[in-house]
């Protein structure tokens, strides 16, 4: 499952939608179905662990942008290597772990596998070259 880099970022989207998913159906419980409803003109602060899930969720969606170029270039391109596999699943390993450590305030964590990840995505984007 975790052979390639493509696999690796078809996991990480399925990652991110599921994120999506927790931070719409914490929406329901939190925030009117009206306000659910309507165009979203007004908006309303999410506080508390739904707050960080929709900002872990922002960051998820950067991160996912970041590293699709560099994964389907290297895949285009044929120059999958030991290293290039290694930065994908370090990037994967982090973004997993980042999710909850977000979501959950563990600061000194998120900050930690945030960095892990985003040097992965450096290093892709260098392999990639």
């Amino acid at each position: 499952m975790f052979s390639d880099e493509l696999s690796i970022l078809l996991v990480y989207g399925l990652i991110t939608g599921l994120l999506l998913g927790a931070k719409v159906t914490g929406m329901l419980v939190t925030v009117d179905m009206g306000y659910l409803l309507s165009s979203r003109d007004e908006n309303r602060t999410l506080e508390g662990m739904l707050g960080r899930a929709d900002r872990a969720l922002n960051n998820s969606i950067t991160a996912l942008a970041l590293i699709a170029p560099p994964i389907l270039v290297i895949a285009l391109r044929d120059q999958s290597s030991a290293n290039s596999l290694l930065a994908a699943q370090v990037f994967l390993a982090a973004r997993v772990i980042y999710i909850p450590a977000y979501v959950f305030g563990i600061q000194g964590l998120r900050t930690l596998v945030w960095t892990a990840g985003f040097f992965a995505t450096l290093i892709l984007y260098f392999l990639a070259l």
